[in-house]
Formats: structure tokens, C-alpha cells, sequence
């Protein structure tokens, strides 16, 4: 055992002369202790603040034994279910058992329980029924409201009723496990820690806070979809530090009590988490199984910011990380890459330099600071950019320029998203540049997701054209560079809005952009988005107007095949699909083999008629009215 990693068995507990621990960190994960786990960072934080602390990895879930692997802790358990949702860590959106697992030693699937957050909660409960239980990470914040579970299909209550939590610990919770750490040491009972901001707990009628606000409690959500897309309204408008008010929902017998939102940590407190003890690296005991898969891509990243105030409706970060962007400081993220250079299996690339979205570093506006984040739908940069928005990348290009000229850096690249749309907004051009000249490793990843207005819309995401100035403009720079590189765009089919017809939209659209994307991505409706809110219900939660959904096998499998019309094995479904939306014109182009029909379709001019249909249909959904005021 190394003694710079905390102990993960009694024997290691033993072998620093401990003989008990105040607090044991419980993981879905394998203990990787680099800070992109969000174990790793807990566990450190509570080392930071003088207690004694056992991360017990994956433990054994056939038997609440396992949790007695430190004996019995001083003070209580924090428990998360892993990096990952353990549901869809283990199965795929067509609900099919995956075969590896990337947060388990050698990739090994089955060492977490589904649902984990839930299973080792119980599990704790049931080895020491005494002790306080704090349950946290992104697994508990995205079901700590009722919410539709995708997996079984139908509405459930609060994880804190299923699991018997004691406390949730929503977001980033450094600043909540400090202050329940400090609070239980001195002696508190846990149920009288109500007052923590970033925290759910369970109570009575008679008990509730003196203001909050209600939304409709499990049994009416889960049979009224109404209420259920109310309630989400409600609490997605109540997600941020400065505005939110305490939110209420009865569950079967008690009534969750939803605090504001913990304060983002400041730039400084930030620093001082990066600046940890951490190895960044796995346990040694996993070399012999094969190491933890991973820790390959973030191993040589850093993580410069939080937070993201892009709001995409299918993305769980707002009811996560929040919409407020917290930054680390240059010297901090320096620091970061000095301490990488000196690893004995540093090659000299520094793969990612990024967090949320790689290129947010301010807050959106000046106004966020006193007044909160704007709710009731409104997103930063769409459908249009608000005028308020703060655009700048001087900062994170001075950084970048610094990363690069360390000695042992060879190169320094951007894998994790890049916002285009808020990048094209920058009237200065030099960050631009400089990504295209020293970022880029031949490809750069971004996230149109579509091209169908309406699907759009629902999505949160801004029109085409905005990706369209982006593409060209991206390859002017990239051939004025001297360079081959590409945009490799991320697509979604069926995200609620998208009817068959806007699949076949998205279909030509890549025809004709002569776009071949190699992964595309079906929706996945997980707990905690508006997205989600949409699939289950029908309905937009900010309007109550209904909203189309493909909820078919059937239809789901054309929509996903038409974004790889190319590939023979799809034939069947492109041609399909293209007979339904009476868009036969267009089989001669997108389906394959059909050469002989595209000869014929060329005296008649079937493809131009396409071409004009496509143009037709993005006319009409521009006349529509935004909801955004």
C-alpha cells in the first residue's frame, strides 16, 4: 500500500496506525484518485479537514457486510453512486446490457449494482442503522425530485424516500460535505441539519421552512403529466444560488424540502481543491486486473472550469454543476501542467484543457452576479445570443499560450466541447486562429446536433446557420493554416420534436454537406432534464403545448438510421422512412444502391425539388415564433 493514497481496505487502514475512520466515502467507482471522480475529491476534501477517511470502491452489494470493511465509522458514510449514472453505465438507450464498464478495473461489467446510489445507501442503513448517511454525486442530484425512470418506464418518488437517505448533497457539494462534516463531528444529530444550502432532507407538514415554493407532489406527477411538466418548471427555475427559493414536493408520506442552491465555488476555493494531495492515478491494487480504463482520457486533461451556462434541455449539468461558470486561475491550471510534465509516462501531450464547455470562463452577464441566472426557459445563446452576454477568450488564450511553452509540452489540445455558437461571437478572430494552428489534433468535436428548426428549439440549441458560418469560416482558417483538419459534428435523432419528416431534413442536410458522421447518438431520456420532462409527458414544460416524441422502436430505429443513410445495413430503413414523409425524390441520393433510380431522378430534377422542399420547410419554422421574450 502507498502511502499517499487513503486507505480502501481495513488492512491499509492498519498499516497508518488508524484504528477506526470518522467518515467512510462509498463509490460506484473504482478509487481513481485523480480529481475528474468526483470520490477523489470528497475523500481529499475531508482529509483536508483533519478527519480520518476510508474510500470503500465498489464494495460488495450482496451483503451490507461489505460496508463494514473500516468497522464502524465516528461519524457516518458519503456515499455516490460513481462518475457515471449507474443505469446508464449499464445499459445502452435500446435498454441492452453493456459489456464493459470503463469505471471498473480491467472494464469489467457487473461490480456495481444498478441503481447504486440507492443499493449502498440501503446497504449502510442496514449495517449501522444508526449512523448518518449523506448520499451525493450526480446519480442522487438528477432523482432527487420524483422523476420518470426511462429503465422502468413510470414515475418515481425522491431517492431520498427509496434509499433512506439522511441528507442529499446536490451539485458539487464541497462546500456541504465541509460544513456537515464539521457539524457531525461536533455532535449534531443529522436530522436537525436542515439549514445547508445545496442539501434536501425529508420531513413533516408541521415542519416545512417558512417560504418555499410547491410543485406537485409524487402521486399527482405520477399520474397527472400536467403537473408532472409544471413541476418541472418549477424546479428548474429554482436551480440557482441567488434566486432559487426552497422548493417542496410531498412523496408518498413526507414532503422533500429542496434548499437553495449551494454558493459556486469563488476562483480561489477552486484553486484550493485542484491543489489537493491527489496521485492521479488508480489504486495500485487494479495493475494486476488491468487498470481502471478511465483514467486514459483525462489522465493528461485538466479541468479549467464549472459549470455551463449553454443550458441544452437534454443536458443534466443544470440540475448538476449549475448554470453559473466558476474558473480556476492561470497559475493554478499552470501549476496543474508543471506537476504533469514530471509523470514518468508524460509523452508531452496535454490532452484537453477544458470542463463543461472548454471555452466558458466568465460569467454569461454581469447582471447573473446580482440578479441569478434568467429562468422560464430562456437559454444564453439561443435560439439568439442575448445582447448581455459577456464574450471574451483572452483569458483562456493566455493560458493556453502558456500551457504550450512549458518545457516536456509538445502540444496542447482541446477535446472537450468547444461552443461554437459563442465562439463565432468573438468580433477578435485570435483565439479562433490559434485553435485551428496549435489545438485542433485533426478533428474537432462539436455539437450542432441537428439541423430541423423546430427539433432545435426543443433542444436549446441555436439554428443551423450558426454552424454553418461556423463550419466555413473554420475551413477558410483551417486552409489558411496550411492544415487538414475537420469538424466532426455530434448528432442526436429522436430528442422530442423531431418527427420523421425533420429526420429526413437532417438526412439531406448531410448529403448535401457531404457530412458522414461515424457515431450518432440516439436520445437518451435520463432523470433531471427538461428533455426527459418532454419525452415522458408530451408536453414542453414552459408552453404546456404539446410536443411531438417518437417513442416507436420502429420509428427511433429509421430516425437514427437516416443520420447514416450511407451504410447498406440502413437500405432498408432510409427507404422506408422516405416513403412515409412522401420524400421519394430523395431515395436516388440517400438510399444505397440506387444508382439507376439516381440517373432517373436526374432527368426528372428530383434532387433539385428536394433541395427546394428542404429550403421551403426552413422558411416556414423560421415564421414561427420563439418562445424566448
Amino acid at each position: 500500500m502507498e502511502q499517499n493514497f487513503l486507505p480502501i481496505t481495513r488492512e491499509e487502514m492498519l498499516a497508518r496506525g488508524w484504528q477506526y475512520v470518522d467518515y467512510v466515502v462509498v463509490t460506484g467507482d473504482a478509487y481513481v484518485d485523480h480529481p475528474s471522480f468526483g470520490a477523489a475529491i470528497i475523500s481529499r476534501l475531508l482529509e483536508k479537514e483533519g478527519y480520518r477517511v476510508g474510500v470503500l470502491s465498489q464494495p460488495d452489494f450482496t451483503t451490507c457486510e461489505s460496508m463494514k470493511e473500516f468497522g464502524r465509522p465516528r461519524y457516518g458514510f458519503f456515499i455516490g453512486g460513481g462518475n457515471v449514472d449507474s443505469m446508464v453505465a449499464h445499459y445502452s438507450v435500446a435498454k441492452i446490457r453493456r459489456d464493459r464498464d470503463e469505471y471498473t478495473p480491467g472494464g469489467v461489467p457487473g461490480k456495481r449494482p444498478d441503481r447504486s446510489a440507492t443499493v449502498y445507501t440501503q446497504m449502510a442503513k442496514q449495517a449501522y442503522p444508526e449512523l448518518p448517511v449523506i448520499l451525493g454525486g450526480l446519480e442522487a442530484s438528477l432523482r432527487r425530485f420524483a422523476h420518470y425512470d426511462y429503465w422502468m418506464g413510470t414515475v418515481l418518488p425522491s431517492i431520498m424516500e427509496t434509499s433512506g437517505a439522511d441528507l442529499v448533497s446536490f451539485g458539487m457539494s464541497e462546500h456541504q460535505t465541509a460544513e456537515i462534516a464539521r457539524r457531525l463531528a461536533k455532535g449534531e444529530d443529522i436530522h436537525s441539519i436542515t439549514d445547508v444550502a445545496g442539501t434536501c432532507y425529508m420531513t413533516d407538514f408541521a415542519h416545512l421552512p417558512a417560504q418555499y415554493v410547491e410543485c406537485a407532489g409524487f402521486h399527482k406527477v405520477s399520474t397527472d403529466k400536467i403537473a408532472y411538466a409544471k413541476a418541472c418548471r418549477i424546479q428548474m427555475d429554482q436551480q440557482d444560488c441567488v434566486s432559487g427559493k426552497p422548493v417542496v414536493q410531498k412523496q408518498s408520506e413526507k414532503y422533500l424540502v429542496q434548499n437553495i442552491p449551494s454558493t459556486p465555488l469563488t476562483r480561489r476555493e477552486l484553486d484550493e481543491v485542484y491543489a489537493m494531495p491527489f496521485t492521479r492515478r488508480y489504486h495500485p491494487s487494479y495493475e494486476a486486473l488491468g487498470g481502471v480504463p478511465a483514467i486514459e482520457e483525462v489522465e493528461f486533461s485538466i479541468i479549467q472550469n464549472r459549470g455551463c451556462y449553454g443550458g441544452c434541455n437534454f443536458c443534466a449539468i443544470t440540475m448538476h454543476q449549475g448554470r453559473r461558470v466558476t474558473s480556476r486561475s492561470e497559475a493554478s491550471i499552470v501549476a496543474e501542467a508543471e506537476a504533469m510534465t514530471k509523470a514518468p509516462n508524460f509523452k508531452g501531450y496535454i490532452h484537453d484543457v477544458g470542463g463543461p464547455t472548454a471555452n466558458f470562463r466568465l460569467p454569461s452577464c454581469a447582471q447573473q452576479m446580482t440578479k441569478g441566472m434568467c429562468n422560464g426557459g430562456k437559454h444564453c445563446l439561443a435560439p439568439q445570443a442575448c445582447p448581455k452576454l459577456i464574450v471574451d477568450h483572452k483569458e483562456y488564450l493566455k493560458i493556453l499560450r502558456r500551457l504550450r511553452a512549458l518545457p516536456g509540452v509538445k502540444k496542447v489540445f482541446i477535446r472537450s466541447g468547444i461552443r461554437y455558437d459563442y465562439l463565432i461571437l468573438d468580433k477578435d478572430e485570435t483565439f479562433f486562429k490559434e485553435l485551428i494552428q496549435h489545438h485542433v489534433s485533426g478533428q474537432l468535436k462539436v455539437a450542432p446536433e441537428h439541423c430541423a428548426p423546430n427539433t432545435l428549439r426543443y433542444m436549446g440549441k441555436p439554428p443551423v446557420e450558426v454552424y454553418n458560418k461556423f463550419s466555413k469560416r473554420f475551413y477558410e482558417l483551417t486552409r489558411q493554416a496550411g492544415k487538414k483538419q475537420y469538424l466532426v459534428p455530434y448528432l442526436m435523432s429522436s430528442h422530442p420534436g423531431s418527427t420523421l419528416k425533420d429526420a429526413v431534413l437532417l438526412a439531406e442536410y448531410l448529403y448535401r454537406n457531404r457530412i458522414r458522421p461515424e457515431q450518432v447518438q440516439d436520445f437518451y431520456p435520463t432523470p433531471g432534464t427538461v428533455s426527459t420532462c418532454m419525452f415522458y409527458t408530451g408536453l414542453d414544460p414552459y408552453t404546456l403545448k404539446p410536443v411531438y416524441v417518437a417513442k416507436s422502436r420502429e420509428e427511433k430505429a429509421m430516425q437514427r438510421a437516416l443520420l447514416q443513410y450511407y451504410e447498406p445495413k440502413n437500405a432498408q430503413r432510409v427507404r422506408k422512412a422516405l416513403q412515409l414523409t412522401h420524400r421519394e425524390d430523395l431515395i436516388p441520393f440517400l438510399v444505397p444502391g440506387g444508382q439507376k433510380e439516381r440517373a432517373a431522378a436526374k432527368q426528372k430534377q428530383g434532387f433539385h425539388k428536394g433541395v427546394q422542399t428542404w429550403q421551403k420547410e426552413i422558411g416556414k419554422d423560421r415564421k414561427r415564433p420563439s418562445r424566448r421574450k
